[in-house]
This record gives C-alpha cells, structure tokens and sequence, in this order.
C-alpha cells in the first residue's frame, strides 16, 4: 500500500478540526493521515487524538516558524483561526499570513482555507443601517477572514477557499441558546427576524474538508459554500420544543437591542445578524446543502444534531 498522505490541521482540538482530523482517521483504508496541530500537545483533547491515531505536533500561529515545520512534509493544510480568543481583526489577519506563508514554504498541494464573506461588499462603511465598528468593519470576524483571502493566492499556494455557516454549537458555547422568562417558559431570543439562517454542526465543516482533500486539485482555487439547512428562528425553536420535551418560544430582538447586551463581541454579532436577515438571498446562494451533503455523507440535520447536543444547551435565566 502506498503512504499516506499527510493533511496537517490547524485547531485541531477545536470543532472544524476536529472533526477533520477524526474524519480522516475514521477511514482507516483512506489515502490520508492526520496531523493534529495545537498549541498543547498536553492536553486532554490532543492526547485523545493522538490515542485514536493523529500525529500530535505543537505550533502556534502566532509564531510562523513553528507553523512551517507542522506544515513541513504535509500534502494538505486545513488553515483556520481564533478571532475569538482575542477579538481582533488585526491579529486574525496576521494568524491567516502565517500560515499562508507557512503553507508556501512547505510546497503543501492542497490548503483550505476556512474563511467568510468581508460584509463590506454588501454594507459599505458609509452605509449607516448599522454601525461601523474598530474604525474600518462591519462584521469583524467575516470581514478580516475575507480581506485575508489574498494571502493564500498571493503565496501562490493552492488554496479552496471554504465559505463556512453559522454552527449550532454556538447554542451550546456562546450563550445562544433558550433562556427561561419572567413565567419560567423557554425563550429563543435571537436578532433574526424571519429570515432562514444557514447553519450546521461544526464538527461537519471538518467532514466536509475531508470531502474537499478527497476531491483534490479540481476544487483547488475555488469558493465553496456549505450548510446543512437554512432554518428560520421559529423552526429552530420548533425543533428545540422537540428535543427539550417543553415548549420553546422563538423571539425576534431588535438589532440595536442585542448589539447593547455589552457582552464581548455583542455588536460584532448584532451586525452579523442583520446581514443574515437583509442580505439573507446573497448569504445562503453560495451555501449548498446538497453539495456539502455530497463532500460529508454524514451531515447532520438540525434534529439530529439537537438528539446529540441537547444536554450540553445550558438553559439559563
């Protein structure tokens, strides 16, 4: 049999790489081997790749020398980065040039590059339907993957550039999700209007770019959107009320409402939010859930998902 190649994985410990890297190690006849890269090799979620079978190497993005030695001997590299751990754009841009430069200097065949629209495109600064935010964004966290875009095609690397949706893990990790109200009855408070929002599980965008390196050099300089159902806030309530065995009611916030919470990244996501609702056509075109259907067979519903996940929603108010 020949070797296998290698896909080096960025945050792998995290959701998208993690479900990258146990995607490649699930197919144990596949052509791939997974590196999982992360800045502890020590901890919990790293030995536990490595006891499934990942080559465990530490690097940290902010220190490109180490990124060229994790990429160093890779056929492929899943790039992602951490906006949320310190909420600039200016430093997820710096995250995103090393590991272009990384994956230049190692002669990688293959990178995918998790990325997002830059908002700008669709509100320029000089549109006041919602506030300008840092001096020069939108929606931070889209607009600094996609004015970052340019690193990857700089660096001549091949690179697919992966347009990611909005991950039902953020009712489980970024307070999202039902709150008990004044009357003890369940609240799905979101600033979405009626809009359908594009969604999945994280560790399915992992499953996907599995897809992706499988395809190989036909989808390298492409833009590829993915989802696994465009859900209103109502279905999703609706599907809630089911898992949770009590009713949740979904209500619509105002945006300027939700962007005064005064919770770190409050007024990154109100915007957000507000570009799903009034550019909801020109979010979802791209996003195709046959498509990514085909790339990850395994692609979960919201339901399924929800079967899953429900006990790890903490319900508060």
């Amino acid at each position: 049999m020949s070797e296998k190649k290698i896909i080096a994985v960025v945050g792998a410990t995290g959701s998208q790489g993690g479900g990258l890297v146990r995607a490649i190690l699930d197919e144990a006849n596949g052509g791939f081997a997974a590196r999982a890269i992360t800045r502890d090799p020590n901890s919990a979620k790293a030995k536990e790749l490595a006891a499934l079978g990942a080559e465990v190497v530490s690097a940290n993005v902010d220190d490109v020398e180490s990124v060229k030695r994790a990429f160093d001997g890779a056929y492929g590299v899943y790039c992602v980065t951490f906006f949320w751990e310190h909420f600039s754009p200016e430093k997820e841009g710096a995250e995103v040039a090393a590991q272009a430069k990384a994956a230049a200097a190692a002669g990688v065949k293959h990178a995918i590059w998790s990325t997002l629209e830059d908002t700008r495109k669709w509100v320029p600064l000089s549109d006041n339907r919602m506030p300008t935010l840092m001096g020069k964004y939108k929606v931070p966290h889209f607009d600094s993957k996609g004015e970052s875009d340019h690193f990857f095609t700089d660096a001549g690397v091949p690179t697919t550039f992966l347009l990611t949706s909005f991950y039902w893990d953020n009712f489980i990790n970024f307070g999202l999700g039902p709150r008990k109200g004044a009357d003890g009855k369940l609240v799905l408070a979101m600033p979405l209007g009626n809009a359908k929002l594009g969604s999945m599980a994280a560790e399915d965008i992992g499953r996907c770019a599995h897809g992706i390196f499988k395809k190989g050099s036909e989808l390298t300089g492409k833009r590829i959107g993915i989802q696994s159902e465009a859900l209103t806030g109502a279905e999703m309530a609706a599907q809630m009320s089911e898992a949770l065995g009590q009713p949740v009611e979904y209500q619509a916030v105002p945006f300027d409402v939700f962007r005064g919470l005064g919770f770190p990244g409050a007024e990154d996501l109100g915007n957000m939010f507000q570009v799903y609702v009034e550019f909801e056509k020109e979010f979802l075109a791209p996003r195709e859930t046959g498509y990514a259907k085909a790339l990850n067979p395994r692609l979960q519903s919201f339901r399924t998902w929800l079967s899953h996940n429900k006990s790890r929603i903490p319900i508060t108010g």
